[in-house]
């Protein structure tokens, strides 16, 4: 759980994913879209990817990724990314978190 958290504090977008995760894919592509660069952290390639998927479902994210933080605060994975997305609140969150500046 300390190295997700200590992940997701240090850039204001941090993704965490797998290579094989076509949404994955998506909810990183919808940040560039935006204008953001996220951290991508794909958890099949690291070492340590086995405790942090654990460590992310607990925070509830269940599937374990896409697990999207904005300012350090765990946003939710695929479905909450979109539905933030959709009514607008995604972009000022990134905004409020200075990932993207307009």
């Amino acid at each position: 759980m300390d190295r997700v958290k200590d992940l997701a504090s240090k850039k204001a977008a941090v993704i965490f994913t797998k290579s094989s995760c076509y949404m994955c894919h998506s909810i990183t592509q919808l940040f560039y879209e935006l204008g953001a660069s996220p951290a991508v952290h794909e958890l099949d390639n690291d070492a340590y990817g086995r405790e942090m998927e654990r460590a992310l479902r607990s925070l509830g994210c269940n599937p374990s990724v896409p697990a999207v933080f904005i300012g350090g605060k765990f946003v939710g994975s695929s479905k909450d990314v979109i539905s933030l997305h959709v009514d607008g609140s995604l972009k000022q969150m990134l905004m409020a978190a200075k990932a993207i500046w307009f």
